[in-house]
């Protein structure tokens, strides 16, 4: 039983087959879920949201991001790797500086509705 006693199991075993056709029609590959589960994995830790709520805000080199966040550049700069490397995240070379942004407008759209659900 569940911690508000709601009922979350059937009273009998059966398996409504249109549903488990149509779902098992629709569902993606293995390998999609699992490149799915380690996306939502990069996206279980608050410095790295914290980095992408930043660059969802404004473009930002490092120090700016250091800065903002109290950190060392040594500790951006690795989250910052791990979020490169999930595609979360772009740079591009302006000078001596790397700026970052967003990879996307998906990330931007995974954030906003983060936080629309949160906020609910």
């Amino acid at each position: 039983m569940a911690a508000n006693n709601e009922q979350i199991a059937c009273d009998f075993m059966h398996a409504h087959e249109d549903i488990v056709k149509k779902v098992t029609a629709e569902m993606p590959s293995e390998d999609i879920l699992f490149d799915l589960s380690e996306l939502f994995k990069v996206f279980g830790d608050s410095t790295r949201i914290r980095i992408l709520f930043c660059l969802f805000t404004s473009e930002m080199c490092v120090c700016d991001i250091a800065t903002l966040l109290n950190m060392t550049q040594s500790a951006i700069s690795h989250q910052l790797r791990l979020l490169k490397r999930s595609k979360l995240v772009a740079s591009r070379r302006e000078g001596k500086s790397i700026f970052y942004s967003l990879a996307d407008s998906h990330v931007g759209t995974i954030i906003n509705q983060g936080l629309e659900h949160v906020e609910e």
